[in-house]
């Protein structure tokens, strides 16, 4: 061989060599991310080529799949729009999102529980069908939280959240800001679809997080409530009192009540006109007197500390560490230091009071239909604890209705004409100056139908101003029906 031609195969080689080795790359180590680019057509027809199931609240479909017969394939659509994004979720050319994302096999029909009726559709020549997923929200609830938010929210960012008290269900989860997910589906424009996307998952205000299960805040005094539970789990009664003084000393610095001075004209302060006033100093010495482990003991026993949730969508742990030190253990019992809770843990505590005592499982997929609407799947209310005592909730009960009807109630405008309301304010720090505004609530009060929890994030404000009126709402709206 001479040396050119000797040459010219060396140089083949090399070239074949590197083609061996990029085609081992890409099979080897960049399959999946290719399979799930955005932009990877082939995954977008194969999932858009088969018509879905619809999601469906009350007795609307608000998720629906279109066919498009000049580019064969069925396009997603959310004919309410923002409304339900975030338990929703979104069916786009990025993937699936939210119930989209965790009912995806029933949707599309490839679930095992949907196969012979697919074999059955298979034998007949009809296209198989996706199953329909009917969530527990109420429309009215939903629409009631969502209005709250945007006009109560001074900043455009918060969260409310309901629950029926007595399943579990779940009847309105919303956060604000929100999305429409018709301008992230478009499969029209594929393109202009993922650059929206792109933009909402680049946005500094987080439009796409669901704040009501993933965002974690500081209470701040809606978790009195957990305080005086467990001071009552202990022996201890609705009109106990303990110093409640203008501050206390706390480490090299003081822990004040919100209105500067003292909660009972410098008496001790019974639970009761602590938790209708909002007293920062007598709960704080509660959560001292009672110690690290039954105050730890109470939270967990509300839902803190219990690990990842999935109703089935995911829910970020809340946290209510354990507290040897007076000091923190002090700032625990108003809800600040390390107590960090999502909206949900915050309705549960509600909905736990409201329960005489029991805590439910809460749930937002009430059951799943076969396309002939014949039930495949159903959800049954599970307990999830049993928190506290049913005399125990019935005192926090009449405390909790003098925030919303006492004379120095802090929430009063949380109250419904006609209809007793149990309620809790707060106003947590979150170390900067600012403020998020907090509300829980239940009603009616004798037979509660609803449960609620509102966050307004760095409102600046109470949660009495800022967040009961959304709560309001959202319990009207459930109650009226």
């Amino acid at each position: 061989m001479n040396k050119p031609i000797r040459r010219l195969a060396v140089f083949s080689l090399a070239l074949f060599g590197v083609l061996l080795l990029n085609t081992t790359w890409i099979q080897a180590f960049q399959a999946e991310w290719l399979r799930e680019h955005e932009f990877n057509r082939r995954d977008v027809a194969e999932r858009t080529s088969l018509p879905r199931g619809p999601i469906v609240v009350g007795n609307e479909q608000i998720a629906t799949s279109t066919f498009v017969e000049e580019e064969e394939y069925y396009q997603r659509d959310y004919p309410q729009g923002e409304l339900y994004a975030h338990p929703v979720g979104v069916f786009n050319p990025m993937g699936n999102f939210g119930i989209e994302q965790t009912h995806n096999s029933y949707l599309n029909g490839s679930d095992e529980s949907l196969m012979v009726r697919n074999f059955l559709d298979m034998l007949t020549g009809t296209d198989p069908q996706g199953a329909s997923v009917v969530l527990t929200l109420d429309p009215a609830a939903q629409q009631a939280a969502l209005d709250g938010l945007k006009a109560n929210a001074t900043n455009g960012r918060g969260a409310a959240v309901a629950i029926d008290p007595e399943t579990g269900a779940i009847l309105a989860a919303a956060s604000i800001p929100t999305y429409d997910p018709n301008s992230v589906a478009d499969l029209s424009d594929v393109n202009t679809s993922v650059e929206n996307w792109n933009a909402l998952a680049d946005n500094e205000n987080q439009p796409l997080l669901n704040r009501v299960l993933n965002e974690r805040y500081p209470p701040g005094s809606t978790f009195k409530i957990v305080t005086a539970a467990a001071a009552l789990e202990n022996g201890h009664t609705i009109e106990s009192t303990i110093d409640a003084p203008a501050s206390i000393p706390l480490g090299g610095s003081s822990l004040p009540n919100a209105f500067g001075g003292p909660c009972n004209g410098g008496a001790p302060d019974s639970i009761a006109h602590s938790i209708e006033i909002s007293c920062n100093t007598s709960m704080a010495n509660w959560a001292i007197e009672l110690g690290a482990d039954a105050m730890h003991e109470q939270a967990s026993a509300f839902g803190f500390n219990s690990g990842p949730m999935e109703i089935p969508l995911p829910v970020t742990e809340s946290l209510a560490p354990l507290e040897p030190d007076d000091n923190l253990r002090a700032q625990m019992g108003i809800g600040q230091g390390k107590i960090e809770a999502t909206p949900l843990q915050m309705a549960m505590v509600a909905a736990g009071v409201a329960n005489d005592g029991t805590v439910m499982q809460p749930y937002l997929v009430q059951e799943i239909l076969g396309p002939d609407m014949s039930e495949i799947e159903s959800t049954t209310p599970e307990v999830f604890s049993e928190a506290i005592s049913a005399d125990t909730a019935e005192q926090l009960t009449e405390a909790m209705i003098l925030v919303t009807e006492g004379d120095e109630g802090s929430g009063t405008s949380g109250a419904i004409p006609g209809i007793q309301v149990a309620g809790k304010t707060g106003t947590a720090e979150v170390g900067d100056g600012d403020t998020h505004n907090w509300f829980i609530s239940f009603a009616p009060a004798d037979d509660p139908q609803v449960a609620v929890a509102v966050v307004i994030e760095r409102g600046n404000a109470s949660g009495g101003v800022l967040a009961a009126p959304v709560a309001k709402a959202i319990m009207e709206a459930v109650i009226n029906e």
